[in-house]
């Protein structure tokens, strides 16, 4: 039942609510936008309204005096509106074109984000967006490495890419903290992972005290976990354990974590987008790397390499997999520099008969 003028907490705001006059006003009803600049989108619509998109690129977490900081920036220059995209970048409106630049000046002088994450397809111009990540260990309990540090290390070595149009196509890079990959690492054109090496410890007075060991048992995906109910405990069969962290979900006395053997993978060739080829998974070409907190120097230099490999030899508009698929990988490993071991890449493959009936992408013909 819905009652009229009722306000509750049950879920989110109506999204037309909460946009700028001018979206509002011409929701559905746009004529055309093109990029005036790296982070500065002009969208025009079929009555003549005007309005400028500014986007910056945020660290994802963030303090609730930077919230107030850019609330603040937002009613001097946005009318009271900004939004957050799905890559942490924060966009604010404006009407007037000659506040741009004051706009821009104003965030990076009081909150240091840059201006850019944007492309323009049509002109083949194209920049970095920002990495989507997960929590890594500031928050989440299973990670085996951290997000926000490896993050702000990357995009410090790739600033330019984000600020200017210099890359030849879309490049999307992302993060996850461990194999269960709550990032979009699956299908990235860049990707970082997380690998547990070893599997959970069990502190068997933890476990007595704080588990119960029927559900923790049947938490395992991989039945790896055998209930020791003599002496009150789990075993875990290590040839079954995939280090995903189920069972410390369930149980404390499981933990997972181990600094000197836990790093992170690098992934490319995914994507999403069934544009000229059918979506990827992405694939493995670096199997692991240490942590090295603070600022990660070998992770950043392997991510930095390939992305610098491929902007300078792809074709416009060929993302990364693409380009991997025209010179080979044999080449992509020469080019890159990177160790070929017969353990990588590892594609995988669609079931002939599950999808055989199915319109999976747009690359089909009958």
């Amino acid at each position: 039942m819905v009652f009229e003028g009722v306000k509750t907490d049950f879920g989110p705001p109506y999204f037309r609510d909460l946009l700028h006059p001018v979206i509002a006003k011409n929701y559905g009803k746009w004529r055309y936008h093109e990029v005036v600049r790296p982070g500065v989108i002009k969208r025009v619509a079929e009555s003549g309204d005007v309005i400028y998109v500014v986007r910056f690129g945020t660290p994802r977490l963030l303090s609730i005096y930077t919230v107030r900081e850019l609330c603040d920036i937002a009613d001097k220059y946005s009318d009271g509106y900004l939004r957050w995209t799905s890559r942490h970048n924060v966009e604010f409106f404006v009407t007037d074109e000659s506040k741009i630049d004051d706009l821009i000046n104003e965030v990076q002088e009081r909150v240091g984000f840059p201006c850019g994450g944007t492309w323009d397809a049509s002109k083949g111009e194209y920049g970095l967006s920002n990495i989507v990540h997960t929590q890594g260990w500031i928050h989440c309990h299973t990670p085996a490495i951290d997000a926000s540090g490896i993050v702000k290390a990357v995009m410090d070595e790739l600033y330019e890419y984000f600020t200017n149009h210099k890359l030849p196509a879309l490049c999307r890079i992302s993060l996850a903290c461990c194999g269960n990959m709550c990032g979009a690492v699956h299908a990235s054109d860049i990707a970082i992972v997380g690998i547990h090496r070893t599997p959970p410890l069990v502190d068997d007075d933890a476990v007595r005290r704080t588990c119960e060991i029927p559900s923790t048992v049947a938490a395992c995906p991989t039945g790896a976990l055998k209930p020791d109910m003599k002496n009150k405990t789990i075993k875990v069969d290590v040839e079954k354990c995939m280090y995903c962290g189920n069972c410390y979900t369930m149980c404390p006395g499981m933990p997972l974590f181990d600094p000197e053997n836990d790093g992170a993978a690098i992934l490319v060739g995914g994507k999403i987008s069934d544009a000229r080829r059918m979506p990827e998974l992405s694939k493995v070409v670096v199997p692991w790397v240490p942590n090295e907190p603070p600022r990660w120097p070998t992770l950043v230099k392997y991510v930095k390499k390939i992305l610098e490999t491929w902007a300078a030899n792809a074709n416009k508009h060929e993302r990364l997999i693409e380009w991997v698929d025209r010179i080979g990988w044999e080449r992509f490993f020469e080019l890159t520099g990177l160790e070929f071991t017969p353990h990588l890449i590892d594609d995988y493959r669609i079931t002939p008969y599950f999808y055989s009936e199915f319109r999976t992408t747009t690359q089909f013909r009958w």
